[in-house]
């Protein structure tokens, strides 16, 4: 029985995305987490998982707190004694990393987005790339949730071709997001944004787009479902008194919301691959969403959905105009689609199976 250590930053993307591979992994291995506590911490250790309880400040650059969560996964390393470590997002996987090698332990690293860093050339991106260089140079195989992200890496140098493997994200449990007839009984049409509430999540162009139909006395209703994560709460307080949008705040199950929306709609700068995107597609909804990796294999531009280009208030206008003109047996349609592809192609027991394949190899 071979001892396995997971690295993450969230207790909650660790078991709504990572479930079910977990559950195959505790068949014939211990599984130690090491993550923040948090609510579904019992869940994880309900399924068998022996839990370390490790803080992280995700978006924190500060260097005593990073010394200090180096110093822990040290520790831990140095407790657990791991046969392979696996570990996701970005300070796991670096921290993770180095010390897999200098403990000379196999790891698998998943790079499930390149966040902001990776968007412009400046000093950050360089440091990052040289401390990714480094910490994956023993690394046993990359996870990538889109070939975009796999092809920058190898072309900066990080991972090779032959330690890299592209997985379309996490996958979607098609049970559990199963699909629902699509509704036609209702006043509005309804778009629904599901997400953290923030500058890079395409927040302030839905906003615009969401005031604009308003103005226009068109047929639409706005509801925003998700944790603010930047300051947001006065202009979106104010535009629901305006009757503009509805928000709902963060909610543990978004199913009944998917359930009676339209259109889903998710305007982000970046991702790895967007969860919301394959459960609303699972479910039966047509998306629209941002031309960019993580966000664009989910839509079969015109088929299932409109692909926007990013960062143009504009065009997501014209995107969710042209959406409404459509007729009730074409949104129908669109939705159907949308189901069939996700069915396809991202399958969450697809993406385990491959998951697992490769992890036998290294």
């Amino acid at each position: 029985m071979a001892r396995i250590l997971i690295l993450a930053n969230s207790d909650l993307g660790l078991y709504k995305f990572r479930k079910e591979l977990i559950e195959e992994l505790l068949i014939e291995n211990e599984v130690y987490i090491s993550l923040p506590n948090g609510d579904y911490i019992k869940d994880l250790v309900q399924l068998g998982c022996k839990f370390i309880e490790t803080e992280i400040d995700r978006r924190g650059v500060n260097p005593l707190k990073e010394l200090k969560l180096i110093f822990r996964y040290m520790k831990i390393f140095n407790i657990v004694n791991p046969d392979l470590t696996i570990t996701y997002t970005i300070k796991p996987n670096i921290y993770g990393g180095f010390l897999s090698r200098f403990h000379k332990v196999k790891y698998a690293t998943n790079i499930t987005g390149l966040g902001s860093a990776f968007q412009n050339n400046g000093v950050l991106k360089k440091m990052i790339i040289k401390l990714y260089k480094s910490s994956l140079k023993k690394s046993n195989v990359a996870f990538f949730e889109n070939e975009d992200n796999m092809n920058n890496f190898i072309q900066s140098g990080i991972t090779s071709l032959q330690n890299s493997c592209k997985l379309n994200g996490s996958g979607v449990n098609l049970e559990e997001y199963n699909f629902v007839k699509y509704p036609f009984k209702d006043e509005f049409v309804r778009f629904l944004y599901i997400g953290r509430i923030m500058k890079e999540k395409g927040i302030d162009e839905l906003l615009y787009v969401a005031k604009r139909i308003k103005s226009e006395n068109r047929n639409a209703q706005f509801e925003i479902v998700g944790p603010e994560e930047e300051k947001y709460t006065p202009i979106l307080n104010q535009l629901e008194e305006q009757g503009i949008l509805v928000y709902h705040g963060y909610q543990e199950d978004v199913k009944p919301f998917i359930k009676r929306s339209h259109c889903f709609v998710l305007p982000s700068y970046h991702e790895g691959m967007a969860n919301t995107l394959l459960e609303c597609g699972a479910m039966g909804r047509p998306i629209i969403t941002s031309d960019v990796p993580g966000c664009r294999e989910a839509v079969l531009d015109g088929e299932n959905g409109y692909l926007t280009r990013v960062r143009d208030s504009e065009q997501l206008y014209q995107n969710i105009v042209r959406f409404m003109n459509n007729s009730n047996d074409e949104k129908e349609i669109m939705g159907l689609k949308s189901r069939q592809y996700i069915e396809k192609n991202f399958s969450r027991n697809l993406i385990v199976a491959k998951t697992l394949e490769r992890l036998a190899d290294i």
